[in-house]
C-alpha cells in the first residue's frame, strides 16, 4: 500500500518571508496603485527574488486580491461582534444615540487596529482605491459588502421610513471620512497649525460627531422625533 503523502507545513522562515512580501506589496500598492507597483518593485522592497514573489502571490491581480483579503476578515469580525452587542438596545435609544452607536461599531475597530499596526494606514489607502474604482467592484462585493449590508440592514431597521438611497449615501460618506482620518491626520493638524497627535484614536469622537449629524440629516430628511421616526419636510 502506498504511503499517504502529507503536505509539509510551511516553516517559520517561509511564513516570515511570505508576510514580508505581502507587507511590501501592501505598502507599494497603497503608494503607487495597482498599475504603478510592479512585481519586481515588490521583490526589491521585500528583499527577495522575483520568483519568490510569484510563488507566494501568484498573478498580480490575484496577489492584489489576497492583499485586500488578509485584513478584511479580522476587521469584519470585530465590526460584526460590536454590532451584535448593541443591536438589542437600538430600539430604545433616541435617534442620535442610535446612529452614533451603529457608526461607532463600524469605525472604532478600524482605528483600534490602526493604532496597534501601522500597516492599517496603508490598507486604508487600498480600501479607498477599491472603493473608488469600478474595476474593483468584484473585490468590494466579496470583501466589504457582506459586512456593509449588515450595517445597512441595521440602520434600515432602526429607521424604516428612511429612503434606501439615503442609508447607502450616508454609509459611503462615513467610510470616506473614516479613511480620511486614518490617512490624513497630518493634514488636519497642518490646517490647525498644531503637531500631529501621537495617538491614532485622537479624532474618533470628532469623526463620530460629524458622521452622526450628517447621517441623521440624511436618514430623517432634516427632522425626526425622539424615536427616530421619518418626518419629511
Amino acid at each position: 500500500m502506498d504511503e499517504i503523502k502529507r503536505k509539509r507545513a510551511p516553516s517559520r522562515r517561509s511564513l516570515a518571508t511570505r508576510q514580508r512580501i505581502f507587507d511590501a506589496a501592501e505598502q507599494l500598492f497603497a503608494d503607487r496603485g495597482f498599475d504603478g507597483a510592479s512585481i519586481r518593485d515588490i521583490a526589491k522592497a521585500a528583499g527577495v527574488q522575483t520568483a519568490l514573489v510569484n510563488h507566494h502571490g501568484g498573478a498580480k491581480d490575484v496577489f492584489f486580491e489576497t492583499v485586500i483579503a488578509r485584513r478584511a476578515q479580522p476587521l469584519s469580525q470585530m465590526r460584526l461582534e460590536n454590532l451584535v452587542r448593541i443591536e438589542t438596545d437600538l430600539a430604545v435609544l433616541p435617534a442620535d444615540a442610535a446612529v452614533r452607536a451603529i457608526l461607532a461599531a463600524f469605525i472604532r475597530p478600524f482605528l483600534q487596529l490602526a493604532e496597534a499596526d501601522l500597516g492599517w494606514r496603508a490598507y486604508a489607502r487600498l480600501v479607498a482605491q477599491v472603493s473608488s474604482d469600478v474595476r474593483w467592484a468584484g473585490l468590494a462585493a466579496t470583501y466589504f459588502d457582506p459586512t456593509a449590508k449588515r450595517f445597512f440592514a441595521t440602520l434600515k431597521n432602526r429607521f424604516p421610513d428612511a429612503p434606501p438611497m439615503a442609508v447607502s449615501e450616508g454609509f459611503v460618506y462615513t467610510v470616506s471620512a473614516m479613511l480620511a482620518l486614518s490617512t490624513s491626520r497630518w493634514r488636519i493638524a497642518a490646517l490647525a497649525g498644531a503637531p500631529v497627535p501621537e495617538a491614532e484614536t485622537i479624532g474618533l469622537e470628532g469623526l463620530l460627531a460629524y458622521a452622526e449629524a450628517g447621517y441623521l440629516a440624511l436618514l430623517t430628511n432634516g427632522s425626526c422625533d425622539s424615536a427616530g421616526a421619518f418626518s419629511p419636510q
